[in-house]
């Protein structure tokens, strides 16, 4: 017989590998929300290729201080061929504040180069 020493895990380490699964999974579906966005917006006239990016209040901001733990879209940023069009741009904003509940200031669209 042989024995084979193995770790045991204590309540934290569970813990820890709980809040990494549930980041993982919102990562996912953020992610799969962008994706889902940036196929409609394509196929908008006018708009052209885009690339989405989504803020949720899960992330930190950048001086290290948690935002709220809200896992509603905080803000919005559009890279669109189209955006150098001021009608284009609008629709754009009106179709992610239609779908997200976002305000107009917390989406911005810029010219894809």
């Amino acid at each position: 017989m042989i024995a084979v020493p193995t770790e045991k895990k204590n309540g934290s380490d569970n813990g820890t590998e709980k809040a990494v699964r549930e980041e993982v999974q919102e990562q996912g579906n953020a992610s799969a929300l962008e994706q889902r966005l940036q196929e409609v917006l394509s196929g908008m006239e006018g708009v052209g290729k885009v690339q989405v990016m989504l803020m949720t209040g899960k992330e930190k901001n950048t001086f290290g201080f948690g935002s709220d733990s809200s896992d509603l879209i905080t803000g919005v940023l559009i890279a669109a061929q189209g955006a150098d069009d001021p009608v284009t741009v609008r629709e754009i904003q009106q179709a992610v504040m239609a779908l997200f509940q976002v305000e107009a200031h917390r989406i911005k669209v810029i010219k894809m180069i």
